[in-house]
């Protein structure tokens, strides 16, 4: 891979056209030899019926053999020459293209890497499908007018001064003639640029609802709305379907005229030199010449049809692909941000009055788990806030030393295909030690044992051939390996059974001895073991305590959490419950809270 492909440079957003322009420009060496390439056989094209109209007047006609065959084998030379030319222009072209959308991949790719977790709130996964495939292919098309566009430009005014050299008359006609038939085009473009963005919109909608039937099939399954669910998507995908019908008719009437034109175009110029030879104005070899250049001219005049149809799909493709470009991502560093604090310190959110003490185990408890995880969202600067670090403002704070020193991990974090040790070591080399302890305390080794090659067995993106439980336990191996300085873990446990679970809470409460740990979790099991349980109730603190003491003096905390406890018995300690030597849990243990799992899901 070159540098270029690792550096696609800074793009122009500021218009559609500035951005087509930046992607000729970033390979403007190559741009400037499908241009020459181009224009040199386009100009070849115009050049046979010159030295046809030679072969006839100075050999055929007088009955020269000799020129004659010097004609022929001058006409045979050029020939091959532009059959070389065309290749060379295609293949050159060709690079031009790829170039064009692999720059618009990568810059789109960067950008989604940019925005990080503002993505999906800014941006559906259809619209990413839409932008990153389609419209980065459309813009690449784009770029075909600067090879044989050029070229067109070029054969048109060359054929225009050979028909100069015939007859005044024909030339004036081809002069005026050619604009006439792109000024006779340009509505209809104009047209097309507008059904092509409303039907791209919509292509994006769709491709994103369809996302969403898929990922949440399992829960519509479950609660009877899968049909519900399908028929909307039929009813959008056939108002999808008619929107594509009115794209589809105006482009068959540009693509029709694109051929149509031309082709009257040559019978009104050639009916034109006929009766101009039959006067004796222009000799018949002239006559063959013109038809042969007005059989040429259809070429560019082609060219120029086809060319305003890609550059009018190319600049709503752009539009689209320059307004992800210009989101911006939730929290930005600010042009001088403060230093993180140097020691460890707490962690204050004022929305909730949540306050997190440094090296210690915190869980935060709510009946809508997404209260509880919007304070974490809060605490991990993921979310406006005045949170607060310290004494300092956590959005007054350099970006990348908050993202150094606290991670979030969210229960539906992204895995990305590839081996498990890829997976779970993130973008640096893990040692195999820091790799087993993470994986003994997340009670994961009955995974790693299952995969054909361990470590190194391929995972399929989002762990597809993983089970909900195993997932969950792979996501937790991640961020222990990670070895935050703060851990904002959103329902670490929420898909595996009770024994596991145990487990996990013993092994992470003493992995994560001494280090700050925020946990959201309505578990006892793990309740039990915080150092400070926050109770909250619509997404502010009700209390603050032990798990122990809340039970006692919080009825809508004992009822939450006591998993059908009678009001004011007691729950036993099982946070401490640690398997058996060699008990370990198989697969199997997943599908023990499958009903639970397929909720979440």
């Amino acid at each position: 891979m070159t540098v270029a492909r690792m550096n696609p440079g800074t793009p122009d957003h500021r218009s559609a056209g500035r951005y087509l322009w930046w992607l000729i420009v970033s390979q403007r060496r190559r741009v400037a030899v499908g241009a020459l390439l181009g224009s040199a056989w386009m100009i070849g094209l115009a050049l046979p019926p010159y030295l046809l109209s030679r072969a006839i007047d100075d050999g055929l006609a007088p009955g020269r053999w000799s020129a004659l065959v010097g004609w022929a084998m001058t006409l045979l030379g050029v020939g091959l020459v532009n059959a070389w030319l065309a290749i060379m222009r295609h293949r050159t072209m060709t690079r031009v293209r790829l170039d064009a959308a692999f720059r618009s991949v990568q810059v789109i790719v960067i950008q989604a890497t940019r925005l990080g977790g503002a993505l999906p709130r800014q941006a559906t996964a259809g619209e990413m499908v839409t932008i990153g495939f389609g419209d980065a292919a459309m813009i690449a098309n784009t770029l075909t007018i600067t090879g044989p566009g050029v070229g067109a430009v070029l054969a048109y005014l060359m054929v225009a001064v050979l028909l100069l050299t015939v007859s005044p008359l024909l030339a004036l006609v081809v002069l005026l003639g050619v604009p006439l038939l792109m000024v006779s085009v340009g509505p209809l473009l104009g047209r097309l640029q507008g059904f092509e963005a409303d039907y791209r919109e919509q292509q994006g909608a769709l491709a994103a609802r369809f996302g969403d039937i898929v990922g949440g099939l399992r829960v519509l399954n479950g609660i009877g709305g899968k049909a519900v669910f399908a028929e909307r998507y039929r009813r959008r995908s056939r108002q999808l379907q008619q929107e594509g019908y009115r794209v589809g008719a105006v482009t068959s009437w540009v693509q029709a005229l694109g051929v149509g034109l031309p082709t009257l175009f040559l019978g009104a110029v050639t009916w034109l030199a006929a009766r101009m030879a039959v006067e004796g104005t222009i000799t018949i070899g002239e006559l063959v010449a013109v038809y042969g250049y007005t059989a040429v001219l259809a070429v560019p005049v082609a060219f120029f049809i086809q060319g305003g149809y890609d550059l009018s799909r190319g600049l709503v493709a752009a539009r689209r692909v320059i307004r992800f470009l210009a989101l911006e991502p939730d929290s930005t560093s600010l042009e001088a941000p403060c230093d993180a604090p140097d020691a460890p310190s707490p962690l204050h959110d004022p929305a909730s009055g949540v306050e997190v003490a440094p090296g210690k185990l915190t869980v935060l408890v709510s009946a809508r788990p997404a209260e509880s995880a919007a304070v974490v969202d809060r605490l991990g600067r993921f979310a406006q806030s005045a949170a607060t670090w310290g004494a300092i403002r956590l959005d007054e704070i350099d970006l990348a030393q908050v993202r150094d020193r606290v991670l979030v991990a969210e229960n539906e974090a992204d895995l990305f295909a590839g081996t498990l040790r890829d997976l779970v070591s993130g973008r640096l080399e893990r040692a195999e030690e820091a790799i087993e302890r993470a994986v003994h305390t997340a009670m994961a080794q009955d995974i790693v044992r299952a995969l054909p090659d361990g470590l190194d067995s391929a995972v399929d993106a989002q762990g597809r051939n993983l089970s909900g439980g195993q997932r969950q336990r792979i996501r937790l191996v991640r961020a222990l390996l990670a070895d935050p300085e703060i851990l904002l873990a959103i329902e670490p446990t929420s898909a595996v059974d009770t024994h596991t679970e145990a487990a996990i809470a013993t092994r992470l409460h003493t992995a994560r001895s001494g280090r700050t740990t925020v946990i959201t979790s309505t578990s006892p099991l793990l309740l039990d073991l915080a150092d400070t349980v926050y109770y909250l109730v619509d997404g502010s603190t009700a209390a603050v305590g032990s798990h122990r003491e809340l039970l006692q003096d919080q009825e809508g905390y004992r009822l939450l959490v006591s998993r059908g406890l009678a009001n004011g018995d007691e729950a036993e300690p099982v946070g401490a419950v640690e398997p058996m030597s060699g008990a370990e849990p198989v697969g199997a243990a997943d599908e023990h809270n499958g009903n639970a799992e397929e909720a979440v899901r």
